[in-house]
This record gives C-alpha cells, structure tokens and sequence, in this order.
C-alpha cells in the first residue's frame, strides 16, 4: 500500500510562492560554434539565468533516461517520463529488445494469433512503421526480427509500409533503411519463396505519424496509401525515392510524398483487406495512436476511412495505459507508478501544466505516467494552446507568447503551488533543419523566460528552467572521427533534423535565497533529479525511491 503522504522537508520549509518549471524541449549544450543554434540566438535572459541561478548540466539521454545505452539520444517522451516520475524507467526500445532477444515478444498469445489469422486467410501479415535505427518511435532491426520469424513460422505472404525518417536519423538518409530492407525481403523470397514486399510509404510528417489531433489529414493520407492502395505508383521504394527526391529539390525524408507499390499491370501490391494482420511496430505511443484508433474504432468522425478492413491489428506496445490503446498489443509498456503529479494530486497540492498542442501530452500524458486525463480535476488544471498547421520554420515562434500568457494569469491570481510548462519551439524547429529559423526560436523563448522571471520574484516563487534533450544546439552533422561538420558532394554543410546526445542546461532560480547550494557530492545528475528538487522547493522530502534532488540547504 502506497503511502501517499509527503513528508515535510527537515531543514528547507519550501518557498512561498509557487515552484514553476520550464521545460525548453530541444535545447541542449551544444559546442558553441556555427552550428549551434543556442549559443548563436541572442539570449539575454538565459545569460542573466546563468549569473543568478543554481547552474548546472543535466543528462537527457542514454541509461539515464532508460534507454538502452548512452549512445541512444533522448527524446520527448522518455524525458517527460523522467522529469514525472522522478525516477528512470526501462524504456520503449529497451523493452522491445529484451522481448525480442529472449523469444517472449514471438511465445506470447498475440502473436499467435496474428500468424493463424493469416495462415486462415491467406492474407498477407502487414508491418506499418518508421523504417530507421533512431530508436525514438522505432528501430529497424525490430522489423528484421520480426520478418525473419514469420518466414521461421510460415507466413506466406508479407507486406511492409514504410514511414520515412529524416527526423531522428540525417534527413536524406531513407535510401540506405530501404536498401537494407529490401536486401532483407529479397533474401527471404530467395531463400524461402516467400512474397515478402513493401507496399506503401511517405515521409513520417506527411503521411500517418500524427499526435495530439494536431492534423488528422495526414493520418488520412496514409491511410489512403497504406490501406486502400490509393496513390502515385512506383515499381519500387528505392524508385520512388529518388524520383520524389529528383522532382522535389531540397525536399527532406520526414515531407516526401506518399507512394505506392505497384505490379506490372499498376496495381497496388499491398492493399489491407478483411482477414488480413496490422502490426504497428513503433514503440512510442504519441505518433501512433491516431493511426491505432484508425483501425480500432468502429465510429471516427475524423475522417472517411470507407469500408473498415476487418483485420487482427496489434501494437508494439500499448500505447495509451487509461484509454487501453490499443486493446491488442505485443510487448508490455513500462508501469511507471507514484508520479510527481499523484502525489502532489494526493495532498491537495494545487497544479497547473500548459503547452501548445505539440507537446501537450508530453505536461500531461508522459509527466504522469502515460496516464490519460486528470488525478485530481480540483487541484489540477491543464490548458491546450493550439498549434499553427503551417511548417515550424515559417513561424519559429510558435505559441511561446500564448503558453506564456496563460501561465502569468495562473500564477498571478494567486493559490498555485506548482506549475510546468513546454515551449516547443527548440525541438519542433530545430527538426526541421533550418539553422536560421532555430536561432529565432531559441530567442521566442528566451523572450519568454524574460516576462516570467519577474512575476516569480514578485511572488516569492522558483523557477527551474532546463530541458528533455538536445536537438537546436547541434544543427549540422558531424564527422565523428575528426569532429568537423559533413558537407555533400557540392561543399554544402549537411543539415542534421536529429536530436542530440548533449546534456542540458539547468537553472535553479530562487530570488532571495542564501541558503541553497548545488550538490556537488552528485555523481552524474540527469533530469529524473527534477521531480525531487521540485519536491524539495515546495518544502517537501522526495518520495522513496526518488532520485536525490539537485540542491542541499546549507543552513
């Protein structure tokens, strides 16, 4: 039995306003050169922090996020994760690989059923997801694991719809996922006879990957693709590839256009029909839930889906623990319990999270556990600012200046506690590859930071300002070997639309203190070390099992 009480901190009473929490997704400490959109903005605020706050650098990605190795980057989801829980949880693609190394993800009784269903019908068994090793939403070798045991089990016919990356992996680099891929395919058909193919694909931010209902039109357009067979034919991926890419300068692999395998006569090779089986092989949840209800749900006002195939559709992972979707799902999510948000819920201590659409669910939905709605609605509010449907870079911005709105009328009326708050702007710019546009965004935020500052003070509050991970700090690819950036054939720097594996930045504001001091004694922080210094700000002992909070009282 869990005990949910908060035990008052011995030394530090907590100060006596409210603690808020910025999170600036996407901005990590990058090498201060060129191709660091974060040292090149102009960041009054933020250098202002720096000679005024508790400063230091956190780890957002690797094991201390829960994932596999310190050579995985961070992302949004595993960071909020980490700041709600206060605590590091295996993660997404940990979990898949441990489940695919050990044989469970193939011995348990959804799996099955997907391989009778399509021994029954005849039917081939269709893979849907992010073709790339980024192993944010998904990893490549998962797919391959998975082939292989349907050639290993029988399976006939299969058929794969490729999502492209461009986003957590080097933006033009969809060609060399396809290419293994197809390797993969041809040596199963060769060795085994099978008619293993891939079907249909898109760039992941045009087609399919969704979040939030922030724009159902591409989860329509894929499901057009995917689903119906629908769209501009090619004889190949790799063909379509290059001819998109040739038709469509500059174009990177998250935007290139949809597509469609076809046969010798043009018809599609992979239409979803009844006694079909859907395999959605992403992990992460937020981009795959709208295409989940697409399959699921039998009434969707969203859009016209036509006839329903009657299909065995099952996720990687369940993707959202309150709305159990979806109902089917391969390998168990992690259950990550007694979240920062529950416990202050549990007390009566009041809360406020805001964003923009973007990255709502990452102050609500991650924050507190992959967990749906509200724990408390009379301690507890959340406001949504809706996103712009235009591409980031045309406006880098963003709703900083709304989210920020918002947030000064909850703190200033007065009996707010704790508060969090998400600029996207680092990250969801930062993925688009414009250096230019980054800057700006940076300098929305830092704009941001510079009107609540002073309401904090005049409150009596704290400000913890830091980020999930780095993406705008490192805008260039580099050469791992000599550390310069990468250029193509022409000398044009490569952009790079991936996050990055830097720490990031974290201020710890409290206006009059004199008491507070870093811990110097702790090895390693990372941002699961939030939830406790947070904790210990509104004069609280961290829950058992917590990471240690960042600050010790001196007194």
């Amino acid at each position: 039995m869990t005990d949910w009480q908060l035990k008052k901190h011995p030394t530090f009473p907590g100060v006596k306003g409210p603690v808020l929490i910025v999170v600036m997704d996407g901005v990590g400490c990058g090498a201060s050169n060129e191709g660091d959109a974060v040292w090149l903005a102009r960041t009054p605020t933020l250098d202002r922090l720096a000679g005024i706050s508790l400063t230091t650098r956190l780890a957002a990605h690797g094991t201390a996020v829960g994932l596999p190795s310190d050579d995985d980057m961070g992302n949004s989801e595993v960071g909020h994760n980490a700041f709600g829980a206060g605590r590091v949880f295996d993660q997404g693609a940990k979990r898949v690989q441990m489940a695919i190394d050990s044989g469970e993800i193939f011995e348990g009784e959804e799996w099955k059923k997907l391989v009778r269903r399509v021994q029954e019908s005849g039917e081939p068994m269709h893979f849907i997801g992010l073709l790339s090793d980024g192993n944010v939403h998904s990893h490549i070798e998962h797919l391959f694991a998975m082939l292989r045991r349907c050639n290993e089990e029988g399976v006939q016919h299969v058929r794969v719809h490729i999502l492209l990356d461009g986003r957590d992996v080097p933006e033009t680099s969809a060609l060399q996922y396809v290419e293994a891929l197809e390797k993969v395919l041809h040596d199963l058909n060769e060795q085994a006879g099978r008619d293993y193919r891939i079907a249909s694909g898109g760039g992941r931010m045009f087609i399919t990957m969704d979040r939030y209902g922030a724009d159902w039109s591409m989860v329509e357009r894929g499901w057009k693709y995917h689903v119906l067979g629908e769209g501009r034919g090619f004889s190949s991926a790799t063909e379509a590839v290059q001819t998109l890419r040739d038709e469509n300068p500059g174009m990177i692999d998250q935007d290139l256009l949809g597509f469609v395998v076809v046969d010798g006569e043009g018809n599609p090779v992979g239409p979803i029909r009844d006694g079909a089986a859907v395999v959605l092989y992403n992990f992460r949840g937020d981009r795959a839930l709208e295409l989940t209800r697409a399959f699921t749900e039998p009434e969707l006002g969203e859009f016209d889906r036509g006839p329903i195939p009657d299909v065995e559709f099952v996720g990687m992972m369940e993707y959202d623990g309150d709305l159990k979707l979806p109902r089917h799902y391969l390998v168990q999510p992690p259950n990550i319990d007694r979240t920062m948000g529950e416990y202050l819920a549990r007390n009566q201590i009041t809360q406020f999270a805001c964003s923009e659409t973007q990255k709502f669910g990452h102050v609500t939905y991650f924050w507190n556990g992959n967990r749906s709605g509200m724990f408390d609605e009379v301690y507890e509010e959340y406001v949504e600012i809706p996103s712009d449907v235009v591409p980031f870079e045309q406006r880098p911005w963003m709703k900083a200046a709304e989210i920020t709105d918002v947030t000064l009328v909850a703190l200033q009326r007065g009996g707010l506690r704790h508060g969090r708050i998400n600029y996207a702007n680092g990250d969801m710019v930062g993925h688009t590859g414009n250096l230019d546009a980054s800057v700006i965004a940076v300098e929305a935020v830092d704009l941001s930071l510079a009107r609540i500052i002073p309401v904090i003070e005049k409150l009596d509050g704290a400000l913890i300002v830091t980020a999930d991970h780095g993406n705008c700090d490192e805008m260039f690819e580099l050469d791992k070997k000599s550390g310069d950036f990468q250029r193509d054939a022409v000398g044009k720097l490569r952009n790079k639309t991936s996050h990055t594996l830097n720490a990031v930045p974290c201020y710890v504001y409290v206006p009059g203190n004199d008491t507070l001091r870093l811990d110097a004694d702790l090895q390693n922080p990372g941002i699961a070390n939030i939830s406790a210094t947070t904790f210990q700000l509104l004069g609280y002992n961290r829950p058992e099992g917590y990471e240690p909070s960042l600050l010790i009282d001196q007194r």
